[in-house]
């Protein structure tokens, strides 16, 4: 029997790959910008995507499980840094939900910089609030690099178990790097073997002084510095020159060569996406912004696994 989950803030769907492939059924997923509704629906067999403000949905269908990944610009490095954006507030709709459908669990992914100085009490706003909604309630920052995924990529999770559940989560341990059987994955062993210069999917605009303002590149051997979701700011390919720096906030080439930024393409398979992943919606920019805002599927689902027992 499969178990029936709901995703909220579902994007183009890295979390819920990962909830397909382990057997859920995800009954109701949501996202606001229909360009990632299309990609979830071009993926994700038997799709539910609902398109639309999550505010304007009333009514939801049983599930045991809850997941969600609400926007997080204003916590993030390269964010709006507007705290009093609405954006900074949308868990008070997954408490919404979380309260109408009361799973047995819920899983929340969210950038690492709500850990930090005054945006911690962001964080712990949600940690009581998820309380008081009746659920036990842990967070960890976990390193994509540490699950299998050749990239740099910190990210806090907020897993909760309802409270009359007698079952305890523990956070998954590291599979990759020191201390494991397996070495960190790196950029050659995901993306070495793709083309080196794919016109036409990566940004070819010159690289402005506010791009060159620390180290874009990571080498072949080593893991990529972290994808994000706008194109212009993607990592440099490992086959350009290597950049060193010149002063506070200024980095220069050490050689001539040709330089590009990450095609679409390679930042989704550093992200953990399968080859056979389709990415044929919307524009150039629109796929770098729906692959980078999303949740690497191995990360989430190492996440997943611990939870398993609860169904039983």
């Amino acid at each position: 029997m499969m178990i029936p989950a709901i995703s909220l803030f579902s994007g183009c769907g890295g979390s819920d790959s990962a909830l397909h492939d382990a057997g859920y059924e995800i009954v109701f997923a949501n996202d606001i910008w229909p360009v990632a509704g299309e990609l979830y629906d071009l993926n994700i067999p038997n799709s539910k995507m609902k398109v639309g403000d999550i505010s304007a949905f009333r009514r939801f269908p049983d599930a045991e499980l809850l997941v969600g990944c609400y926007p997080c610009t204003s916590y993030s490095q390269a964010g709006s840094r507007k705290w009093d954006s609405e954006t900074n507030f949308l868990y008070r709709q997954f408490d919404r939900v979380l309260r109408a459908v009361r799973p047995k669990a819920f899983i929340v992914e969210n950038v690492n910089g709500m850990t930090f100085g005054s945006n911690r009490d962001l964080l712990m706003n949600q940690v009581y609030r998820y309380r008081l909604a009746g659920y036990r309630v842990k967070w960890s920052v976990l390193n994509a690099r540490d699950f299998g995924i050749a990239q740099n990529r910190r990210r806090v999770f907020l897993v909760g178990v309802r409270s009359d559940i007698d079952f305890e989560y523990e956070f998954p341990v590291p599979s990759h790097g020191p201390g494991t059987e397996n070495k960190y994955l790196s950029q050659k062993d995901v993306i070495g073997s793709m083309p080196r210069w794919p016109e036409g999917e990566f940004n070819d605009e010159p690289f402005h002084w506010y791009y060159l303002s620390r180290n874009r590149r990571n080498a072949w051997g080593e893991p990529s510095a972290c994808i994000v979701g706008h194109w212009r700011h993607v990592p440099l390919h490992p086959s350009s020159p290597p950049l060193r720096r010149v002063h506070t906030d200024k980095w220069e080439f050490t050689r001539t060569g040709r330089a590009r930024r990450l095609a679409f393409q390679e930042c989704a398979r550093l992200q953990g996406f399968s080859s056979e992943r389709k990415w044929e919606v919307g524009s150039i920019k629109d796929r770098f912004r729906a692959i980078g805002n999303a949740v690497p599927p191995p990360l989430f689902a190492a996440v997943l696994k611990p939870i398993v027992p609860i169904w039983t």
